[in-house]
């Protein structure tokens, strides 16, 4: 029985190739529009959402509205706002993207044009004032890029542009004031030289705050505008317009959004984490090279000495001693487990997601998940865990077959619908307080249906396609018998117990992806663009590598104590990943979140307690078919009468 030895110089090349694999490369999502000077350029606003409060880096809020909420009055077009089409992960990120009164004329200077002048209720006032308080920002497109601010970045010395502007702030004097003019600046590109063939490459925003006395003249000197904490105010709008011609070409124009925070920390995490996955698997592989095959040697030496003590050969002439540790329990191995139809079930969706998780971060590692397609992440994600229905079908159904399993339709049926409906069902509790809110951020009903049309007719049937052939597929054979009194398990030490081990097991794999894990959620929180797909790509291996060999010592070692109970405990102990991501969720709310409202914390909570629950699933999968490799190995290669 040989294990495969790592290799040095591919080690090497993986993370002599990370920098690359890590860069701002991707592939343009939509084709080029090209203007000519004075043609219109369509500017969009998009959902408002809290980033940060204006005098801390906490966030505030979680709900996000629609620009046109009757409450922020914000100019509209003279026929009345439209939507624009968006895709379906766009919608379920809470995008709302729709037309504005901004006129943008190709490499065309506008100079303190008026918007509109809006009369604001003394109940307009102070939900303004709350929403800057909360570090609200608006977020407007032109041609697909954002309009964002300018940041110089101290730690690595460079400046980018990050996605959205503060609606407000507060001046010197700790006043709320509410910028009610804003100067843009489209960067443009000339195609080849051609003055006539002008591309959009970059857009920033600088708002500002000015009292006007009359008109509005964006001069100088005016007062900030400041909202009073009580009475009515009237606010007049405006907006100038400056184009600059920029050397950036159209290909790379996201490379200024695209930043890395804190990259030296990347690096040290990702170093730190290889060295413990060769740890971690040069033990494994000791395990198995001398431990196991000194076992094994000796095991079927043991069984030859049988043999010559049938024919009148004493065995003690070798002294050579009776089956100990994993070996006797090699009639109950393969016992089938405490419910088995729930465990195939958690391990068919463990699979699917494991496939589509997988196969989302390649396709955002080779660029196809560009950030010019609003939403395609969350869109092919939908799309590959739908299409993946029959893997998790087939999956559930192989194993539930091996367990001796006799409920096959029942089988069929929850494959597809436990785990969606546990999700789905939290989903929409969730929903109903972002509708409650009135935030753009709750998903309309009409998609509710459109997700569940395409999970009964497409996702349900490729499940009970792929468990049909599945059942009718060949049982899995385990390589001893099993017999048919259970052996009594002896009592075992701390460590080994349930809780510890689960406890000891699960923190592994979540220190793989703990920094990543931190970018992760500040990029979903605080509306930021990520896309270190790479980072994210090298994480995800380490994890499953941590995750597979940490489970099997686990299952080693139970074994050894003469614990046969090997199925579920190395699901949940690799699972328990799981809960310490929740509890990283918590921990975050305490340090980096300060949500004032019962709705804010609650939905925070709810939507983090559905991703830790899917990576549950997803860990526990990784350490269960893990071990099942592993003891399906070590007890074909013995010798048992």
């Amino acid at each position: 029985m040989r294990f495969p030895q790592p290799a040095p110089s591919a080690l090497l090349a993986v993370l002599l190739a990370a920098p690359q694999l890590a860069s701002a490369f991707y592939l343009p999502g939509v084709a080029p529009t090209s203007y000519k000077p004075g043609d219109s350029v369509p500017l969009y606003v998009n959902s408002i959402r809290p980033i940060a409060g204006p005098q801390d880096s906490r966030l505030h809020s979680v709900v996000s509205f629609d620009y046109y909420h009757p409450a922020f009055g914000f100019c509209q077009p003279k026929d009345g706002p439209e939507y624009v089409s968006e895709s379906l992960g766009s919608i379920l990120f809470g995008d709302r993207i729709m037309t504005s009164p901004f006129e943008l004329s190709m490499a065309k200077d506008e100079v303190c044009k008026p918007l509109c002048e809006v009369k604001y209720s003394e109940n307009a006032v102070a939900f303004l004032r709350d929403r800057i308080e909360e570090g609200y920002s608006l977020n407007w497109l032109v041609d697909g890029l954002p309009a964002g601010q300018k940041i110089e970045d101290r730690l690595t010395d460079t400046s980018f542009y990050s996605p959205g502007f503060f609606m407000g702030g507060d001046d010197e004097n700790d006043n709320i004031v509410l910028n009610n003019h804003y100067d843009i600046y489209v960067e443009y590109h000339e195609v080849g030289g051609n003055p006539n063939q002008l591309r959009v490459v970059g857009v920033r925003v600088d708002p500002d705050s000015k009292k006007y006395a009359g008109a509005a003249d964006c001069k100088a000197g005016h007062d900030t505008l400041v909202l009073t904490a009580s009475g009515s105010q009237t606010v007049k709008y405006s907006y100038s317009v400056y184009w600059e011609k920029s050397p950036t070409a159209w290909a790379t124009r996201w490379d200024k959004y695209l930043h890395v925070f804190d990259p030296k920390i990347h690096w040290f995490w990702l170093i730190d984490t290889a060295i413990i996955v060769v740890i971690l698997v040069m033990t494994v592989m000791s395990v198995l090279v001398r431990t196991l095959k000194k076992d094994i040697a000796r095991y079927n030496r043991l069984d030859q000495i049988n043999l010559e003590d049938l024919s009148g050969t004493s065995a003690l002439e070798d002294g050579v001693q009776e089956d100990s540790g994993w070996k006797l329990v090699h009639g109950d191995v393969f016992r089938n487990p405490s419910h088995p139809l729930l465990l195939s079930v958690l391990l068919g969706n463990g699979a699917q997601i494991f496939v589509m998780t997988a196969s989302t971060i390649v396709f955002a590692l080779l660029g196809f998940l560009s950030p010019s397609n609003r939403g395609s992440l969350g869109t092919i994600m939908i799309l590959l865990y739908t299409i993946l229905g029959s893997v998790g079908g087939y999956v559930s159904a192989r194993v539930y077959k091996a367990m001796g399993g006799e409920k096959w339709k029942v089988n069929i049926a929850l494959t597809p619908l436990l785990v969606p409906a546990i999700v789905f069902g939290v989903f929409f509790l969730l929903d109903l307080f972002l509708w409650a809110k009135r935030s753009s951020g709750a998903v309309p009903f009409t998609t509710m249906l459109v997700l569940l049309a395409i999970w009964f007719i497409i996702s349900i049937p490729l499940s009970v396609a792929g468990s049909w052939l599945g059942f009718r597929s060949g049982k899995i054979e385990p390589p001893v018998r099993t017999n048919q009194i259970p052996r009594q398990i002896p009592p075992t030490t701390t460590y080994l117990k349930p809780i510890p081990s689960m406890l000891i097991v699960g923190l592994l794999p979540f220190g793989a992806i703990f920094v990543e894990l931190y970018f992760i959620m500040n990029s979903i929180w605080f509306s930021r663009i990520y896309y270190m797909f790479g980072f994210l790509f090298l994480c995800y291996s380490l994890m499953v590598v941590v995750c597979a060999t940490v489970t099997i010592l686990l299952t080693y070692f139970l074994l050894c104590s003469e614990n046969y109970h090997w199925q579920w405990r190395s699901f949940l102990a690799a699972g328990m990943s799981g809960g310490y991501v929740f509890l990283n969720c918590l921990l975050y709310l305490v340090t980096k979140v300060k949500l004032g409202g019962l709705a804010g914390t609650v939905l925070y909570i709810g939507y983090s307690a559905l991703i830790s629950f899917l990576f549950f699933i997803l860990a526990g999968s990784i350490g269960y078919f893990a071990s099942w490799w592993f003891v399906m190995k070590i007890y074909k290669s013995i010798k048992i009468d």
